[in-house]
């Protein structure tokens, strides 16, 4: 790999040269510039991060918040990191993953140079680090959506409208006795925003529908599942469909539904919520309202680029949810 030390022997001049090269911080003639430029590029010589940062005044760098507590699901987290990543390729730009989720951190990396705009996830309701991110007035996109977003770009699903989708989509099938399994009771006390927005629009529909319904939280794991779905058999035993928004808790609930004598798809319709691949990797494809995570991480670095890029209009972006049918509903007779 070349160094700044091959460029300026190859061009002729001293490292300081090609520095200031880079940097644009002293005049250099015509001539040198040019000599220097051909040797980076005939080396092939790329700067690092700091040498890119003082030619553009950028990092060139994204960072990620995303906090990896022991109650979230890792593998659908790394899908978000996994559409932030490649789309910030797409872009010519690094990702800064930052793991601590304290306005502190955040206010460290958004006063240092290591990153030109903060990509946040897991968005509570009230979350105590936006009030941080409105005063630094740094370019930051939230994957989440909180009460309140006034001056921050968002990007999410309209969960609100998914919890509606799930029921009126069992409803339509002629299910009365429904059920959902939710997110752990962590996830609920700290008032995540999509658990809460599901839940509001979910209980919505059921109370303007005036059928009763019962709603059970679940840790996450196997055990987790188990045990809730267990909790939802006894409070409503003539129960035909299951809406399942725990990606960890999923395989749990369905094998407790089998123990108890349920056959997924023929015996008992479930309705999970999870990112695609999820649902089609449990033993009965099961039908899903698809959460893009891939697809939202792209979305968030686009906006983080737009106002890194000098938009100063916030926007808003609440993907609309759909239902993919598999082998796990059927309608009732």
């Amino acid at each position: 790999m070349a160094t700044i030390h091959d460029v300026a022997k190859a061009a002729g001049v001293s490292n300081s040269t090609v520095s200031y090269v880079l940097s644009g911080k002293r005049s250099i003639s015509a001539e040198t510039r040019h000599r220097v430029e051909d040797a980076i590029k005939q080396l092939g010589y790329r700067p690092h991060a700091g040498a890119r940062a003082l030619a553009s005044s950028r990092s060139s760098t994204l960072a990620l918040v995303a906090p990896l507590r022991a109650d979230v699901d890792v593998n659908v987290i790394m899908q978000f990191v996994t559409g932030v990543v490649t789309r910030a390729r797409d872009h010519e730009m690094d990702v800064l993953l930052l793991t601590q989720d304290d306005p502190g951190g955040i206010e460290r990396a958004a006063n240092s140079s290591l990153a030109d705009a903060l990509i946040m996830m897991d968005i509570e309701a009230e979350d105590p680090r936006i009030p941080t991110l409105v005063e630094l007035r740094r370019p930051a996109v939230l994957i989440g959506l909180p009460a309140d977003a006034r001056g921050l770009s968002v990007v999410d699903l309209d969960f609100e409208a998914a919890g509606r989708l799930a029921w009126q989509y069992l409803t339509g099938l002629g299910h009365r006795q429904i059920a959902l399994i939710g997110p752990t009771p962590a996830v609920l006390g700290r008032h995540t925003s999509y658990a809460n927005r599901l839940l509001d629009g979910y209980r919505g529909a059921a109370e303007r529908d005036d059928r009763p319904t019962a709603v059970e939280p679940a840790e996450a794991g196997h055990a987790g599942g188990l045990a809730a779905i267990r909790r939802v058999l006894d409070r409503m035993p003539e129960v035909s469909a299951v809406v399942v928004h725990n990606e960890a808790a999923l395989p749990g609930v369905l094998t407790g539904l089998r123990a108890a004598g349920h056959e997924i798809g023929t015996g008992i319709s479930v309705l999970a919520i999870c990112p695609a691949d999820v649902a089609v990797q449990q033993a009965v494809p099961l039908t899903s309202i698809d959460i893009p995570a891939i697809r939202m991480g792209k979305i968030a670095v686009d906006l983080a680029m737009a106002r890194i890029d000098g938009s100063d209009d916030p926007e808003i972006r609440l993907l609309v949810p759909q239902v993919t049918e598999r082998d796990s509903t059927r309608a009732l007779l």
